[in-house]
């Protein structure tokens, strides 16, 4: 990681957000976590990580680390204690238990595929234990101090290691309730207003994000009144962009954005296109999630979970045009766009791999072996290396993309390049603009006097369109990206001709006269 911190970089990127890297049994890609305060021997060591953090900060890089707050593995030392200390004891609180599998009935299982119940017995000690996900991830309990201390605590040790801040998995499952979802409960908002007092009075820059697969007005609520986390997943927003794709519409975009509720000013959406888990499809209805699995998942070994374990360029069949459209959508949409590695030079996958596998293969580094992402032999590598013949490493690879000024990892590049330079596009307002053609979704991004129109053919075919632009009369738009002005905006609608999943970004500039 520290060879490649110049590529990230290079990218324009200012944040890594690293996965799992805890010592754990690896039964859930690090997610069952076996120790919160040292690093697995396969990554390296603590001193490691810390010339990690001081290199990528010397870059202008931030670290943003996994925090799994929800459950342990069951080979914690604090499972393992819990289940041989006495009922009742702050030991055994550690975690949730029961006599029976009938407590907290109303709560839904999430892994669907593989869980057919949210308890599991303990021959040990005897009793149920609670767990939302997996059964060998038992849940911690926070309803014990104890267990609130060692959170903070795990925290505080990662924090004075210099790292910048927490991605806080699964948050809305932290604590349950008898009669209830067992999700987003007050306690759990309670928890977070908590952690984030401590947070804010013994590390002030660091930042909390959270995963939360809600409905915005639901995932708006870990936001809080800016006292909760500083950042949420607008997980709704991304099946609705390739839904908008799929359809040549617009509609699922703006629907979804129109409620979107605000956020107080110091908060942030963070937006996606894929990641290192299934495309979930939990926020769409199930008409829409059978219309999304036939149009991109129609080999049926892609569903997992009511998702699709695809990465974007299988999900979009290569097509360059609309991994194009896809990524200017990210970038100009309201949020901190957030990019899965291997996408910016379009990765594929293996479905042929277990569960989420085959979407977190070895990065494509070069053609030599093992895609230049070790020299291990083959087989020690934990996941095999790509060798599809359409998406195979020889072929797709950073060292072959960067030295090709149209490859697709120099365009993403260029449009980073200019989001970052256009303020508006990070923390800006959005208005929807009136079009005549649903196949067009069009907008302004808007801080203070820099106003950026976004305007973006969903259809494989050309069209004009007329855009009613009245509030920007007499402004003159100029491309971003080749810097050609167009002719300046009249009372009249504005009329704009576009190719089959074209785009244009168009600065308003006012146009001043004598």
């Amino acid at each position: 990681m520290l060879r490649k911190l110049d590529y990230i970089a290079s990218l324009g990127v200012n944040t890594i957000w690293l996965l799992p890297f805890y010592p754990s049994p690896g039964r859930d890609d690090g997610y069952d976590i076996s120790d919160y305060r040292s690093i697995s021997p396969e990554y390296g060591s603590i001193e490691d990580f810390s010339r990690l953090v001081e290199a990528a900060h010397s870059r202008g890089i931030r670290i943003i680390i996994e925090l799994v707050v929800n459950h342990t593995s069951d080979e914690h030392p604090w499972f393992q204690r819990a289940r041989r200390a006495p009922e009742g004891s702050i030991e055994r609180d550690y975690y949730v238990w029961s006599d029976t599998t009938e407590k907290f009935a109303d709560t839904r299982i999430i892994f669907v595929d593989s869980q057919t119940s949210n308890w599991s017995w303990d021959p040990v000690a005897c009793a149920y234990y609670w767990h939302r996900f997996y059964a060998h991830q038992p849940d911690l309990n926070f309803r014990n101090p104890a267990v609130v201390d060692e959170l903070l605590a795990i925290m505080r040790f990662w924090l004075e290691k210099g790292v910048d801040g927490f991605r806080l998995d699964a948050i809305p499952h932290l604590i349950e309730r008898e009669n209830t979802s067992s999700e987003n409960l007050p306690e759990t908002h309670q928890l977070l207003k908590q952690i984030r007092r401590v947070i804010d009075t013994e590390f002030p820059d660091a930042v909390l994000l959270a995963e939360a697969n809600l409905w915005p007005d639901d995932a708006r609520e870990y936001f809080g009144d800016g006292d909760e986390c500083h950042m949420a997943f607008h997980f709704p927003l991304m099946p609705r962009l390739f839904m908008a794709l799929a359809k040549s519409s617009s509609g699922p975009i703006r629907d979804i954005m129109e409620v979107t509720l605000s956020i107080p000013s110091q908060c942030q959406w963070a937006i996606f296109l894929r990641n290192h888990d299934e495309l979930t499809l939990e926020m769409v209805s199930e008409e829409e999630r059978e219309f999304l699995w036939d149009t991109f998942a129609a080999d049926k070994r892609a569903r997992l979970n009511l998702g699709i374990r695809r990465r974007l360029s299988p999900l979009l069949d290569q097509d360059r045009r609309r991994i194009e459209l896809l990524h200017i959508l990210l970038l100009s949409l309201p949020g901190s766009p957030v990019l899965y590695y291997g996408d910016e030079i379009g990765m594929g996958d293996n479905i042929a791999l277990g569960d989420r596998d085959g979407v977190r293969t070895p990065m494509q580094w070069s053609a030599d072996e093992n895609a230049g992402f070790s020299t291990a032999t083959p087989s020690a590598l934990d996941l095999p290396v790509i060798v599809d013949p359409h998406f195979n490493y020889q072929a797709i690879n950073v060292d072959q993309q960067d030295g090709d000024q149209h490859s697709l990892l120099n365009w993403i590049r260029e449009r980073l390049c200019i989001r970052h330079h256009y303020p508006a596009f990070a923390r800006g307002g959005m208005d929807f603009v009136e079009v005549d053609d649903h196949k067009v979704v069009a907008y302004v991004r808007s801080l203070g006097d820099q106003h950026i129109l976004c305007v973006i053919n969903l259809a494989n075919q050309p069209l004009a369109t007329s855009l009613i632009l009245s509030d920007f009369e007499g402004f003159v738009p100029k491309e971003l990206v080749g810097g050609q002005s167009f002719p300046a905006v009249a009372a009249r609608p504005y009329t704009l001709t576009l190719q089959p999943y074209a785009y244009f970004w168009l600065l308003l500039e006012h146009r001043y006269t004598c």
